[in-house]
């Protein structure tokens, strides 16, 4: 037999303990001539530019 919890994690404990798990949205940046949203380093997927 397996170890079982002695007692029910409740829904507020278990989003405490899995509110540092979200993911980020890294290395993404406005492209200055169109506005749209592109990888920072990279050309724009919209209208070609790089930096400026």
């Amino acid at each position: 037999m397996g170890a079982l919890p002695k007692r029910k994690i409740s829904k507020a404990r278990k989003g405490r303990r899995r509110s540092h798990n979200a993911l980020k949205l890294t290395g993404v940046s406005k492209c200055p001539k169109c506005g749209s949203l592109k990888k920072s380093h990279f050309v724009c997927p919209n209208c070609g530019t790089y930096k400026k």
